[in-house]
């Protein structure tokens, strides 16, 4: 690879990389990320960009998160916009997919790159994930600084599209997936990127705007065999605006379960969107397949389509901090305004199938 001659800022959130060992297990340790990258020479080669560690006080892990840690890591690249070319966000595991949609959303128009990577094992072990997943982060920061534009996640050799990255595994190297949109790059020898997946920079360059997450009231709830309508009502009970429902398969819920139903319906009546994704990694929520599906579309549920949790939260705290109402915010979240969502006209062919021959049945 090249020298480079970009200019990268390292924000260092916390999270197991840079853990050390203690009598409670790891846990995060001021200035130990940043003197285990100086004392390695493979973090001062020529093909490295230059690199500055801006470490975050306190250091987080990542399961302390909040959407205010998400405005100070936002405020923090939005500050230094203008100086560095790219922003490498070190940050554990557990919500890094949480912070990877709500950046994707708080920063905008964004069109410089912004990588999110941490590890499963400490930098400091002799063998961990820390050194590949940093390294490679920093050369495609390097050599791609011009054209990476929005935000990313890197991990185990891949490269994902911020609003559409989950966690699937906490013992592999490999955690991370993105079930509902291809990767958008690999590092095996070469660096490779489908630049069709990459949201392209905006015309002129701007510092992006900031838009603090967290003032809205969202929850998400889990659907179960069995469950008892007082368990979804406390979930929608005032002050709630929003909430994400994670369904069986393509969007299904107990359609015999009438109190179940009439608590959906009493919330939305109220102004409360639910929004409706799907339990299983792959696939989207299309509430007109099933007789299940739209018995919540008749409640006033909304479909998030393919969207994970993650991006389906974010996006509900972005919304409601528009100051949009309730008929709006429903309209808009079923939008695809980051690349969190498959629109339905460009759901698979096998689903549309389906629905065709489901149809002649009716």
């Amino acid at each position: 690879m090249p020298e480079s001659s970009s200019r990268i800022l390292v924000l260092y959130t916390g999270g197991t990389i840079g853990m050390v060992e203690s009598e409670e297990g790891y846990v995060p340790a001021p200035g130990t990320l940043q003197a285990l990258m100086e004392e390695r020479p493979s973090f001062r080669a020529d093909d490295v960009p230059a690199f500055e560690v801006h470490e975050f006080d306190p250091l987080l892990d990542s399961a302390n998160m909040t959407p205010d840690d998400w405005l100070r890591i936002a405020e923090a690249i939005r500050a230094r916009f203008e100086t560095y070319d790219g922003f490498l966000v070190v940050h554990g595991t557990d919500t890094m997919a949480f912070t990877a949609s709500a950046l994707s959303f708080m920063l905008h128009p964004l069109d410089k790159p912004v990588v999110l990577t941490g590890a499963q094992l400490p930098l400091d072990e002799t063998r961990t994930d820390a050194q590949g997943n940093l390294l490679t982060s920093l050369l495609l920061l390097g050599q791609f600084s011009d054209r990476l534009a929005g935000v990313h996640l890197f991990f185990h050799d891949r490269l994902f599209r911020g609003t559409r990255v989950t966690k699937v595994n906490a013992d592999s190297f490999g955690a991370f997936d993105s079930p509902n949109f291809p990767t958008v790059g690999t590092a095996g020898i070469n660096l490779d990127i489908e630049w069709d997946r990459v949201p392209a920079p905006y015309s002129p360059p701007r510092t992006p705007a900031v838009t603090e997450l967290g003032a809205a009231t969202v929850s998400a709830f889990r659907l179960f065999p069995g469950l008892g309508a007082a368990s979804l009502e406390n979930v929608l009970a005032p002050p709630v605006q929003g909430v994400v429902l994670e369904c069986f398969g393509a969007g299904n819920a107990p359609d015999q379960n009438e109190a179940f139903l009439e608590a959906l319906r009493d919330a939305a009546d109220r102004g409360v969107v639910i929004v409706a994704v799907t339990q299983p990694l792959r696939g989207t929520a299309d509430l007109e397949l099933y007789a299940t599906g739209q018995a919540l579309a008749d409640a006033g549920v909304v479909s998030g389509y393919d969207m994970t949790t993650e991006a389906a939260l974010s996006k509900l705290y972005y919304l409601f901090e528009q100051d949009y109402d309730p008929a709006e915010v429903r309209r808009l979240v079923q939008n695809n305004l980051r690349g969190e969502l498959t629109p339905p006209e460009e759901v698979p062919s096998a689903l549309g199938r389906t629905r065709r021959r489901l149809a002649g049945y009716r």
